[in-house]
């Protein structure tokens, strides 16, 4: 490998990690966002079409630019794609690519640069933290969804029998009486539908406030909980990579004090080996 390419590759590497590169990084995909929303309104006026499309080609074009400064700041090339978020950035700008012409793909072509807002994500760590966290908190979450729909089942089964004849409408059958389950869950005018009931069953306020005592406080709390631990233990995650913070204190001295013991148990197998062989010498002068 030249010279020249280490120098130039480490050149790239700096201003890869450089803040105020990064900041403009963000910055024009902001611009990008922006220009996506103003294509929404309609304007006759052409001079101002043109205006955007020429923004549209530049950020582009700087996007391009900086794609290949990531590419070329690395070692090796295959280096770039061994990150989801780098092949996820490296698809959204080369589809980025397809222009914005009255030809067939000119909806595909907007539809893809819609989601160039979401390189944010990959850009900025905590944002990549919280996506992170939500993906992998998913399949927890699952298991509380799947006692939530046996909650909903159970109630709504009751309402149904109980409160079909008050209102066919909102408990008329099964499903009819889940999807009224769901407005008083989500506090969508559930009084009214609460007090329609009580006129006939006065008691009927503790099929409701248990309802929502079950979904909105203990369902939803455990739903949080579950996303604040893994998020926290990203946010471990993130420190020990990053080098910084308490986490990555920690995970030092954890490595420090096992290369003691490694070190104290080879210095122990030393020692042991040498006076073996010690006494193997005294029995044989003996």
């Amino acid at each position: 490998m030249s010279t020249a390419f280490v120098s130039w590759r480490e050149r790239f590497e700096r201003l890869r990690a450089n803040k105020l590169f990064e900041t403009v990084v963000i910055a024009i995909i902001v611009v990008s966002a922006l220009l996506i929303g103003a294509k929404t309104y309609e304007e006759e006026v052409s001079p101002f079409q043109q205006w955007l499309l020429v923004m549209d080609v530049a950020v582009t074009v700087f996007f391009l630019v900086e794609i290949l400064i990531r590419m070329a700041a690395e070692k090796r090339l295959r280096d770039f794609f061994r990150k989801g978020w780098n092949i996820f950035d490296f698809l959204i700008v080369t589809a980025s690519l397809i222009p914005l012409d009255d030809s067939e793909m000119v909806l595909l072509a907007r539809l893809l640069r819609i989601f160039r807002v979401l390189r944010l994500v990959s850009i900025i760590p905590e944002l990549r933290m919280l996506m992170a966290a939500l993906v992998k908190s998913i399949p927890r979450m699952g298991y509380v969804a799947l006692l939530m729909f046996i909650i909903f089942y159970i109630y709504a089964a009751l309402g149904s029998f109980l409160f079909a004849d008050i209102d066919d409408f909102l408990w008329g059958n099964i499903s009819i009486a889940m999807l009224t389950l769901f407005r008083v869950a989500t506090f969508e005018d559930w009084t009214d539908v609460m007090y329609a009931t009580q006129e006939v069953y006065a008691w009927s306020w503790i099929y409701y406030l248990t309802f929502i005592f079950l979904t909105a406080f203990i369902f939803l709390n455990m739903m949080i909980g579950i996303v604040l631990d893994v998020m926290q233990k990203e946010s471990v995650q993130m420190e020990i990579e990053s080098g910084e913070g308490e986490a990555a204190e920690l995970h030092g001295l954890r490595h420090d004090v096992r290369s003691l013991r490694d070190q104290l148990d080879r210095m122990e197998a030393a020692l042991g080996t040498r006076q073996g062989a010690a006494g193997v010498d005294r029995r044989d002068e003996d």
